[in-house]
């Protein structure tokens, strides 16, 4: 689910993060890297309509 706190976007790097018990920082630097080969972004997107808000 993703929180409606600690979000930057849309909460996709939080709810990964709360999921696996990582750092949400890690995550997000994650996404940067893989970004940076045009990967992220569309992960990210999908992961955005996928994921479920939190109530």
């Amino acid at each position: 689910m993703r929180p409606r706190n600690r979000k930057i976007v849309a909460g996709v790097c939080a709810a990964i993060a709360n999921r696996f018990g990582i750092s949400v920082t890690l995550v997000r630097l994650g996404f940067v890297f893989f970004g940076l080969f045009g990967v992220g972004e569309l992960v990210y997107i999908a992961l955005w309509i996928l994921i479920p808000k939190a109530r």
